[in-house]
């Protein structure tokens, strides 16, 4: 069987056995090529929403997930050596030694031990947008070569210059609900100015450059809530300002650099402000305008959508319906036909 091949082939290579190891581990295996029944010895993977507990008796275990580019996997680790405990955190590459298993319809990796990779590339950890960058790039110049002056050149200004456009086509929309990869932001941004396009022929008196600039502009902040290279951990910038604010902020400054109009800026200023849509939800203001209120539709659908998407894409199982629960929806979810 495959696994076995891929066992041996780590027994053997003196790079899974050490942990001071200083180079770059060559990743071997990834999670999508899991099956019950397969050995690891220090494979790399990233840890992810570790818990710390003990048992009735007082013994350390750790629950969590595992995860690299393919998808992710829970874990569980039994009797915690103090070694172990000592470092241990989420958001760090691991080097794994246990054992594949199926817990209640789904694979899960028995950990019996743990090392610290060293140098790991974190392009193998990390999920990314299933779209070319290259093709989402170019579909947002489109979007915004699309739009009237003075709409034109103030996203321009803010999007398409270097180096924050790399950045913005790297981030990610969220941390684990939606949109939670390499890509993720731009990806969600050019869905949310699609849905707004098309609401804007939909309904009557909607402004469309206003509701695609909110599309483009609403979570621009985020370039700056999240650490690509700490899987997508909150920056400091995160905790202490928030994407809301901080794109408020990007926004007044470029507006007020290209004398932008004041009435329109208060506009998209307020469907910034807005989209979350309530305050329970970190809304600072609630939307009170036709476009504001569309804004947050449109990003409530489309989160949720791919939200969907996302939780099935991290079942790694050919069952109908998912083991776990959604945490967004709140309960399992069964597959479309032909997924």
């Amino acid at each position: 069987m495959r696994w076995v091949a891929r066992t041996i082939k780590s027994i053997y290579n003196p790079l899974y056995h050490s942990s001071n190891y200083e180079g770059v581990v060559v990743k071997s295996v990834y999670i999508e090529e899991l099956e019950s029944g397969y050995n690891l010895e220090n494979e790399s993977f990233m840890l992810q929403d570790m818990t710390q507990r003990k048992t009735k008796d007082g013994r350390p275990y750790i629950l969590g997930s595992l995860r690299d580019k393919t998808g992710q996997v829970a874990c569980v680790y039994w009797d915690v050596p103090d070694y172990v405990e000592d470092w241990i955190s989420s958001g760090l590459v691991v080097l794994v030694t246990g054992k594949v298993v199926t817990y209640k319809d789904a694979l899960q990796i028995t950990i019996t031990d743990l090392n610290q990779s060293h140098n790991p590339d974190l392009n193998a950890f990390l999920p990314s947008s299933k779209r070319p960058r290259e093709e989402m790039v170019a579909e947002l110049r489109q979007f915004i070569a699309a739009l009237a002056e003075p709409w034109q050149t103030l996203a321009a200004q803010i999007l398409l210059e270097e180096p924050f456009l790399s950045q913005f086509a790297n981030a990610p929309a969220a941390r684990n609900m939606h949109h939670a990869y390499i890509g993720g932001l731009l990806e969600h941004s050019l869905s949310m100015a699609h849905l707004a396009d098309y609401l804007a022929e939909l309904y009557p008196h909607v402004d469309r450059n206003l509701l695609i600039s909110g599309a483009l502009l609403h979570d621009l902040g985020k370039v700056y809530e999240y650490n690509v290279s700490d899987s997508f951990s909150y920056s400091e910038d995160g905790r202490l300002t928030g994407h809301i604010i901080r794109a408020i902020i990007i926004v007044e400054k470029t507006a007020d650099a290209i004398s932008f109009p004041e009435d329109k800026r208060r506009q998209l200023i307020h469907l910034i402000a807005s989209h979350h849509g309530t305050h329970e939800w970190g809304a600072p203001v609630l939307p009170k305008t036709l476009e504001a209120i569309l804004l947050h539709q449109i990003d409530l659908l489309d989160s949720r959508v791919q939200g969907f998407f996302d939780h099935l894409d991290n079942e790694k199982t050919a069952a109908q319906w998912t083991t776990k629960k959604s945490f967004m929806f709140g309960t399992e979810l069964r597959k479309p036909e032909g997924y």
